[in-house]
């Protein structure tokens, strides 16, 4: 290649050039009421909102630990009835986003149900059977 093939050449690696008003849209920028109707008759875009919960598909009220409540310090194995709360009927235990339970009382609540299936006061499977 000569050096006025090169100066004729039209450049392919360069970016698209710039839209008429100079700079790109921010991608993050809200575009508008939504196409459902008319603005101001519920077409318009959910601001804000709350925290914890909305009354969707799951509880509206955030759970509260119930070993906090009673004042539990450290779960105890022997506690049958307490531990069958919070395994599922397979046999499996329950996590935290499900029971509410704090990650302090969690973690004791795991060693409490392991020892307890390992002493044979809880099944390690459910009571359901095989199929």
């Amino acid at each position: 290649m000569t050096d006025s093939q090169e100066m004729t050449r039209p450049n392919t690696t360069a970016s698209a050039p710039a839209p008429e008003g100079g700079e790109r849209p921010n991608r993050f920028a809200p575009r508008g009421p939504r196409p459902d109707g008319p603005p101001g008759e519920g077409g318009e875009r959910p601001r804000g909102g709350r925290r914890f919960g909305g009354g969707g598909r799951f509880g509206s009220r955030r759970k509260v630990c119930q070993f906090c409540m009673d004042n539990v310090k450290q779960v105890d194995y022997k506690d049958l009835p307490r531990l069958r709360r919070y395994i599922s009927e397979r046999g499996k235990i329950e996590p935290r986003r499900k029971t509410g339970t704090c990650a302090k009382h969690q973690r004791s609540l795991t060693t409490a149900i392991k020892r307890s299936r390992h002493v044979a006061l809880l099944p390690f499977v459910g009571g359901a059977g095989r199929f």
